[in-house]
């Protein structure tokens, strides 16, 4: 993981996902961002996903697993995409925002993770610590390591892990898949 953020940058980071999420659902333009108004840290390119929950269920969730902009402005892009474009939600609306909290997760590349066999593969997967990628061909899916608090058995994830990528939640025990992990700086309001 690179240098961890500060807590000023950890801030501001949730506080333009707040300002970006009010707008949405008002209709609104987004905040401009001036780069030169943030930190380097900031200003540097990161990958990241912004969940939204609303009485502990989630609300909506989007990320990126490539850093290829300014983390401030990766950050205000998935919050405007979770609160607007995750398909398993309507946008949010102006009544929810006081119930919404935000959470945002800064990831680090995803590195491949090799195995010999499904055994292996359950036994190599770090518990809380690793997300996981898994693609079949061009089917791919993600759990951020938070998932593992929900299903903390790696059968259990890999499978729903499967079932996410639209496949059978059994394909891991009976095919090798490409399998990469990272590992996420998490934080919240």
């Amino acid at each position: 993981m690179p240098t961890k953020l500060n807590q000023i940058d950890r801030q501001k980071l949730l506080q333009i996902a707040r300002e970006t999420i009010q707008a949405v659902a008002h209709q609104q333009k987004l905040p401009a961002l001036d780069l030169s108004q943030f930190s380097e840290d900031l200003q540097a390119e990161g990958a990241s996903f912004v969940t939204l929950t609303v009485g502990g269920n989630l609300r909506g969730c989007i990320g990126t697993l490539q850093a290829y902009q300014p983390l401030v402005k990766d950050v205000q892009s998935r919050a405007m995409q979770a609160a607007s474009q995750d398909p398993r939600f309507p946008p949010v609306r102006p009544e929810e925002l006081k119930r919404i909290k935000i959470e945002i997760s800064r990831l680090t590349q995803p590195e491949p993770l090799s195995y010999d066999s499904p055994e292996q593969l359950k036994s190599l997967l770090r518990a809380g610590i690793d997300g996981v990628v898994l693609s079949d061909g061009y089917k791919r899916a993600t759990f951020l390591p938070q998932v593992w608090e929900e299903l903390p058995d790696p059968e259990q994830f890999l499978g729903h892990l499967c079932r996410k990528m639209g496949c059978s939640p059994n394909l891991w025990k009976h095919q090798m898949l490409e399998v990469e992990t990272y590992q996420v700086e998490e934080f919240s309001e």
